[in-house]
C-alpha cells in the first residue's frame, strides 16, 4: 500500500476513492478513517452529521478489504465512505425529521435508495441534519439544532438536505443522498458550492416510512444525489436508479451522459423569472455558465418561463390543501421550529383573516408578503382539484414555451437555483418566495440539478434599494458580507432526460473549474 496523507484522501472524489481502492492503492478502512477523522475535525463547528456508526463503517472497511484481497469485486462504489439525509431510513439509527419523539425509535431496514447505495459497495458513516419535518430551506430542529455552512458560520447550508450539502462541501464525505420537494437538494448545493440533482419526478420517488405530505402525489419528492463532482452524482443516481436500465422500477432506462454532444444542444437561459430580484453574484453565474455552454458551441437564447406567479399559487396550495393539518398530526406533542410554526400560521388560518391581514400589511408597505398569504387558507377538495386542473394546464403551457418559442425547441434551461447565496441562520421565513427559481420544477417534474460556478466578489455586494418591504429588506441584509460565498446555477431538462442536464452541468464544471473563484472544498 502506498502511503496516502488524510488531506489527500479527502480531496478526492467517490470516483477516485473507488478507483484507489480497486487497484490496491489505498484500503478501504484507510478512506473510512481518513473521512472519520475530517468529520471529527469539522463537525464541531458546521454540526452537519448527527448520527454518527464510526464502529459499524470500520466493521464494513474491514470486511470490503478482505474480499478484495480475495479478488472479489467490490462494486463501483466499493468501499467509498459516504453519508446519507437523517430522513431516509438506515437500519439501527432513528429517523426523526427533527422531532424530539422519534429520536430514540432505531430503524428495522434499510430505505431502498440507501439499500442500493449499499449494494454498489459504499460504506455510510453517518446520517446528516435536516430542517424539522423538511419544510424549509435551512438545517436546524429540536432534536439536533443548527447546521452552519462552511464557508461562513453565520450563514445557512439551506434545506431540508442542509446537512449533507454542509459536510459534502468541508471534504468530509465525497457524496450522498438528499431529498428533494421543494428545492432541498438544489438548495443547499448552491448555497454550499457542491452539486446536486433532483431526478425526474417518478424516477426515484421518495417513500419514507414517516413523513409529511406524502400521500399527496401532484407534486412528490424525489431521492438525488449530491457531490462535489457531477461525474459523482451522476454515477450514484444511476445507482439509486437501479443501473442505466432498470429491471424493477422505476421503469426508464437513463441515458448515457457522456454521450451528449454539447454543441448540438439548445439551452435557454434567465435570470430573473418575475418572482423575486436575484443578486448580482447569482445573475453573474447564469451569465457565466450559459457562456460557458456557448463556448463549447451549443446555441444559447436568452428565456423566460411563463406565469411564475401560477406556479407559486400551485406549489403553496397543493402543499397547505390540508390546512396543514397533517403536519400538526406529525408534530404532536414535540416541540415546534419557530419556522414550522409560522408556516402552520398560514396553512391553518382561514381565508378572511389572511385577506385582512395581507390588506393591512399592503398599507404599511409590504408587497411580498402579502401576496404569499393569498396561495394560503384553502382547505377544500374543490380548491385542490382545480390547483391539480391548473398544474396539468400549466404543464402544457411549459412544454408548448420550451417547444415553440425563440431559439427552441430548447434542450436544457439555466437558470438561478435560488435567488440569493447563502442567507444568515433564521432568514428562511422572511424570504420564502425567493425559492421560486427551485419550485418552479417541483411543480413540472422536470430533473434538475445545481452545479457550483463561483464565489460572490466584492463588487457582487450591491446594496438593495432601501424600502418598507420585509422580504427586500432580508434580501438586502443577506447580500451585504456575502463575498466569498459559493454560487451555482440551476440545470434543468425535459422529462427523463437526467442525462441532457448532467452533460450540460459538466460542461460547466469543466469551463468554470480553473477560475479562481470556483468553490473546491470550504476552508475550515
Amino acid at each position: 500500500m502506498g502511503v496516502t496523507t488524510d488531506q489527500a484522501l479527502t480531496t478526492r472524489s467517490g470516483i477516485e476513492l473507488a478507483a484507489a481502492i480497486a487497484q490496491g492503492e489505498i484500503s478501504a478502512l484507510e478512506a473510512v478513517e481518513a473521512h472519520i477523522a475530517r468529520i471529527e475535525q469539522v463537525n464541531p463547528a458546521i454540526n452537519a452529521v448527527v448520527v454518527k456508526r464510526y464502529d459499524a463503517a470500520r466493521a464494513e472497511a474491514c470486511a470490503a478489504d478482505e474480499r478484495h484481497a480475495r479478488g472479489e469485486p467490490l462494486g463501483p462504489l466499493g468501499g467509498v465512505p459516504v453519508t446519507i439525509k437523517e430522513s431516509l431510513d438506515l437500519a439501527g439509527t432513528p429517523t426523526t425529521f427533527g422531532l424530539p419523539s422519534r429520536a430514540n425509535t432505531p430503524m428495522t431496514s434499510d430505505d431502498v435508495y440507501v439499500a442500493r447505495l449499499r449494494a454498489a459497495g459504499a460504506i455510510i458513516l453517518g446520517k446528516t441534519n435536516v430542517s424539522q419535518l423538511l419544510i424549509y430551506t435551512e438545517a436546524d430542529n429540536p432534536v439536533y439544532g443548527r447546521t452552519n455552512n462552511p464557508w461562513n458560520l453565520e450563514r445557512s447550508p439551506g434545506g431540508s438536505s442542509g446537512g449533507q450539502g454542509a459536510i459534502i462541501a468541508a471534504g468530509a464525505s465525497p457524496l450522498g443522498l438528499g431529498t428533494d420537494i421543494g428545492g432541498s437538494i438544489r438548495v443547499p448545493a448552491a448555497f454550499c458550492g457542491i452539486a446536486g440533482l433532483r431526478p425526474t419526478a417518478g424516477r426515484t420517488p421518495d417513500a419514507p416510512s414517516f413523513g409529511l405530505m406524502s400521500g399527496q402525489r401532484a407534486i412528490v419528492s424525489q431521492v438525488g444525489a449530491l457531490a462535489r463532482t457531477v461525474a459523482d452524482v451522476a454515477l450514484t443516481t444511476e445507482i439509486i436508479n437501479g443501473g442505466r436500465n432498470p429491471q424493477s422500477e422505476p421503469p426508464m432506462p437513463l441515458g448515457d451522459y457522456t454521450s451528449v454532444d454539447v454543441a448540438k444542444l439548445r439551452v435557454a437561459y434567465y435570470t430573473d423569472d418575475g418572482s423575486f430580484p436575484v443578486a448580482a453574484s447569482v445573475r453573474r453565474a447564469v451569465v457565466e455558465a450559459a457562456g460557458a455552454l456557448a463556448g463549447r458551441g451549443a446555441q444559447v437564447t436568452e428565456w423566460r418561463p411563463p406565469e411564475i406567479e401560477t406556479v407559486m399559487r400551485i406549489f403553496f396550495g397543493v402543499l397547505s390543501a390540508d390546512g396543514g393539518k397533517g403536519a400538526i398530526e406529525a408534530l404532536g406533542k414535540d416541540a415546534r421550529d419557530k419556522r414550522v410554526a409560522s408556516l402552520l400560521l398560514l396553512a391553518t388560518a382561514p381565508r378572511p383573516l389572511l385577506a385582512a391581514l395581507a390588506g393591512a400589511l399592503r398599507l404599511g408597505g409590504q408587497r411580498n408578503l402579502p401576496r404569499l398569504m393569498g396561495y394560503f387558507g384553502y382547505k377544500d377538495t374543490d380548491h385542490y382539484w382545480k390547483l391539480i386542473e391548473a398544474q396539468m394546464a400549466y404543464l402544457k403551457r411549459f412544454a408548448h414555451a420550451l417547444d415553440t418559442d425563440d431559439g427552441g425547441p430548447f434542450d436544457v434551461i439555466i437558470s438561478p437555483a435560488w435567488a440569493l447565496p447563502a442567507i444568515p441562520h433564521g432568514a428562511t421565513q422572511d424570504l420564502v418566495t425567493a425559492g421560486a427559481y427551485a419550485i418552479i420544477h417541483n411543480v413540472t417534474g422536470y430533473p434538475a440539478g445545481v452545479v457550483p460556478v463561483t464565489r460572490v466578489r466584492p463588487e457582487d455586494e450591491q446594496p438593495r434599494k432601501a424600502g418598507a418591504d420585509s422580504m427586500q429588506k432580508a434580501a438586502r441584509r443577506t447580500e451585504m458580507g456575502s463575498a466569498g460565498l459559493p454560487v451555482g446555477v440551476q440545470v434543468t431538462a425535459r422529462p427523463w432526460r437526467e442525462h441532457m442536464a448532467l452533460a450540460a452541468m459538466q460542461a460547466i464544471e469543466e469551463a468554470m473549474r480553473s477560475h479562481e473563484d470556483y468553490p473546491t472544498i470550504a476552508p475550515l
